[in-house]
């Protein structure tokens, strides 16, 4: 499988809430979001390994989605890069936030995500969650 059809596969997974199947794609030892603070809110928070990462699903029972759209997928050497149009709102205040997010999948050599990281305007997301 290429490595887009594996991003694919994975935001199939995702819009069925299927976590285990993404689980499946990942490495071991995955870096999640490691490459900026997740400035207390849970969703954001780093995670290492698979076993943390299901952490970050449960975070996002904390939102409804308004919108989440892939707009690309943007492959290169071995990396997966997706522009996504998203909006939340923040169940417990009531806010929302819009952005426009990158996910970043990097692939190992094994053909499994090594590394994944959100690239988005975390300040209006803290800002949603403030009361």
């Amino acid at each position: 499988m290429m490595h887009i059809e594996t991003v694919q596969a994975i935001y199939a997974a995702f819009g069925r809430g299927d976590v285990d199947t993404i689980l499946g794609f990942l490495a071991d030892d995955v870096a999640w979001d490691q490459d900026a603070p997740g400035y207390g809110l849970a969703m954001f928070e780093p995670r290492s390994g698979k076993a943390q990462v299901p952490g970050f699903f449960q975070a996002l029972q904390a939102v409804e989605f308004l919108r989440f759209q892939p707009l690309n997928f943007l492959s290169g050497g071995n990396q997966v890069a997706v522009p996504v149009q998203v909006a939340v709102k923040v169940k417990a205040t009531g806010k929302v936030a819009e952005a426009l997010e990158i996910h970043l999948f990097t692939f190992g050599e094994d053909g499994k995500v090594a590394r994944f990281f959100h690239c988005i305007d975390r300040h209006a997301f803290v800002l949603a969650f403030a009361a």
